[in-house]
């Protein structure tokens, strides 16, 4: 009976080894994920969420339009007002339906942002603020997706966390708007 079990553990013990030696930390092919973006992807990626962040300050929802897949959603991860975890949803549609007529002024910026590229799949994960006419509201952590259509990268969704406590001062100094 030990031997057939031992026989049966090399039997699946062999092909794990294997598909250990040819994947990464992941569990995937290694080297066709996670992938750092090319400096001209990075750029371009990089612009459509700039070009996001503009047409927020702008209330522009044409120009939001040019770097959102309508279809999207985004996530958003804040504490509760008694500590617990609130996870809002909401469309990249809605999200251009609000952009429509007056509002507060809303600048976002994001630094130090780690961009990974795959074929026609990008990832942009940054620190960011955010400021509400002209005061500062919150920080966090934005995770963007976008994929590349004809007309260049969209953005069809992420998530973000919203923290208004201990964030440490923007690198990027006070918002201009």
């Amino acid at each position: 009976m030990r031997m057939a079990l031992l026989a049966v553990g090399l039997l699946f013990a062999l092909p794990a080894q294997a598909w250990a030696q040819a994947t990464g930390a992941q569990g995937t092919p290694a080297g066709t994920l996670y992938d750092e973006a090319t400096p001209a992807d990075r750029e371009a990626v990089l612009a459509a969420v700039e070009t996001f962040f503009r047409t927020m300050t702008a209330r522009d929802p044409a120009g939001a339009r040019a770097v959102l897949e309508p279809e999207g959603r985004f996530f958003s991860i804040r504490p509760g007002p008694n500590g617990e975890k609130v996870i809002r949803s909401f469309t990249n549609q809605s999200y251009l339906d609000g952009l429509v007529g007056e509002g507060p002024g809303q600048v976002e910026r994001i630094w130090s942002p780690r961009v990974l590229v795959h074929g026609d799949l990008a990832n942009v994960w940054a620190p960011y603020d955010f400021h509400i006419d002209g005061a500062f509201s919150h920080c966090g952590v934005d995770s963007f997706d976008l994929i590349r259509s004809p007309n260049g990268w969209k953005i069809t969704g992420g998530a973000y966390t919203v923290e208004r406590e201990g964030c440490a001062p923007s690198p990027l100094g006070p918002p201009g708007v």
